[in-house]
């Protein structure tokens, strides 16, 4: 059960950073508004938006497929982690009652923090991840090769 959890864990953050690489790359005016809106208008340069959408797709892509994972997990958990972090205010105070105004809140952000957290897990049992592909890889070293 572990091991597909995991498994579930790992596909569900990386989609996540799948995604917006994508929604950086296809439609940087998407990228470049949240980043204003959410993050002082750090970042929203269009090819800023096009470089950090094409590391979000491979780290995002690496994270699901299991490989190189003590760097793409720490790397996804460094994106994840600081993205919480950035929007504290929303995570504290989702409902706008006393961080925010009702009308600045942002309920949608609250996720964040959960998968924030995924990304530590992942990091935290990175050695039970059985079902990714350095495990396999390790594995087939570990028989000589033989298949």
């Amino acid at each position: 059960m572990k091991a597909y959890s995991l498994l579930f864990l790992r596909i569900s953050t990386g989609l996540l950073l799948v995604v917006w690489g994508l929604v950086r790359v296809m439609k940087p005016d998407v990228g470049a508004h949240v980043s204003d809106k959410y993050y002082s208008g750090l970042g929203s340069a269009h090819a800023i938006q096009l470089g950090w959408g094409a590391i979000l797709l491979v780290v995002g892509a690496l994270v699901i497929a299991g490989l190189w994972r003590r760097y793409s997990y720490a790397a996804q958990a460094v994106v994840l982690v600081t993205g919480a972090l950035s929007i504290w205010k929303y995570l504290l105070d989702p409902f706008g009652m006393w961080l925010l105004d009702r009308a600045s809140s942002q309920i949608l952000f609250f996720p964040s923090l959960g998968m924030a957290a995924a990304s530590l897990v992942l990091l935290a049992f990175l050695d039970e991840d059985r079902l990714s592909l350095d495990h396999m890889r390790a594995g087939a070293r570990s028989d000589g090769g033989a298949g």
